[in-house]
């Protein structure tokens, strides 16, 4: 959704018919645009917003029901805050400029140039809260993500950044920790790319989503789905999407049957560049039922346009406002490539 603030009547009869194309673009461009999705799309809650900001609240659950005899009275429970965190919507403005002297070319349709530059304003406006959620999920090792010139909270309720070695779950009654943050050998053996290491350990980083304990300290038990590499790793992602798309086991001589076949969803970030190989592995479903990876659309874009009688230019800005945070680390595991490790075991020091 585009908002058009109230613009102000033209004298000037060539910005008046440059006016209704340059809108008309600048929508077709944004449906566009939607329609392609995205990291936000792919791996965020998209959620709306009415305030400067939002609170995530965590809380244990009810325990499990209690045996009563007959006639006794029901065993008394409550449920308790575990965790808080805050999600600041932050602003984001752009501008583009049409000289006097293209609006008068332009006669009654939208010149080439300034047709492209309309057209990169939009993909401006999608690419920065692409590069957002990427920057939130990529440099979340920290407690505030630097991004344009702003700062994203990256704090899980526990107050820990997104991914540590050093979670709290529960309560100091009754409570632990526990990590999504790990280091290990899981994609190479002997120094070259392994298929069967990496195959073999994706069953391993899948348990550790599937074991990761509740505020209770019940293992939450969801089954992980979507693995996310960096752009910048193409013999990662390539041994990742054949052992991600081969019925059988890949490189093997036998004709046993590939488990992880179809079981996978595989998202690489472009702006993701890391030094070393890095991998996360997410839960699509716990990342929606613990609400982790959060996107808060407060004020979409938001497109005003003006003329300078200075110059006699013809000037449009764009302003847009959201928040990124995370609910929850219960629903995603990092892991960065540690050839002297013999194992996907240890978690990363914070």
């Amino acid at each position: 959704m585009i908002i058009y603030s109230k613009n102000s009547g033209y004298a000037d009869g060539a910005i008046g018919r440059l006016d209704a194309p340059i809108k008309m673009l600048i929508e077709h461009e944004s449906d566009l645009m939607k329609k392609k999705g995205g990291v936000c799309d792919w791996l965020f809650n998209i959620e709306k917003s009415n305030h400067f900001g939002e609170t995530v609240i965590t809380q244990n659950g009810f325990d499990t029901f209690m045996h009563t005899p007959e006639g006794s009275g029901a065993t008394s429970d409550t449920i308790v805050e575990t965790g808080t965190t805050f999600i600041e919507h932050l602003q984001f403005m752009k501008e583009f400029t049409i000289t006097a002297e293209m609006m008068e070319d332009a006669n009654f349709g939208v010149a080439s140039d300034a047709k492209r530059r309309v057209q990169n304003f939009v993909r401006s406006y999608y690419n920065t809260i692409n590069k957002a959620c990427t920057a939130a999920l990529a440099h979340s090792t920290s407690t505030d993500v630097s991004f344009a010139g702003g700062y994203i909270n990256a704090r899980t309720p526990d107050g820990q950044p997104l991914f540590s070695a050093s979670h709290i779950w529960g309560t100091d009654d009754h409570g632990g920790d526990q990590a999504n943050y790990y280091y290990g050998n899981f994609a190479k053996k002997d120094g070259s790319y392994s298929l069967a290491k990496v195959e073999d350990n994706l069953y391993k980083l899948a348990g550790i989503i599937r074991n990761m304990k509740d505020e209770n300290g019940d293992p939450t038990g969801y089954v992980a789905d979507t693995i996310i590499l960096p752009g910048n790793k193409p013999q990662l992602e390539q041994m990742i999407k054949k052992i991600c798309g081969s019925e059988n086991v890949v490189a093997s001589a036998n004709n046993d049957i590939n488990i992880h076949y179809g079981n996978w969803n595989v998202i690489v970030l472009p702006y993701w560049t890391p030094e070393s190989d890095e991998m996360m592995v997410m839960s699509s479903e716990a990342n929606k039922s613990l609400a982790g990876n959060l996107f808060f659309n407060r004020v979409p874009l938001t497109v005003s346009s003006w003329v300078d009688h200075h110059t006699g230019n013809y000037n449009w800005t764009g302003r847009c406002r959201f928040g990124i945070g995370f609910g929850s680390y219960k629903h995603i595991v990092r892991v960065i490539d540690d050839q002297d490790s013999q194992d996907v075991a240890e978690p990363l020091p914070n």
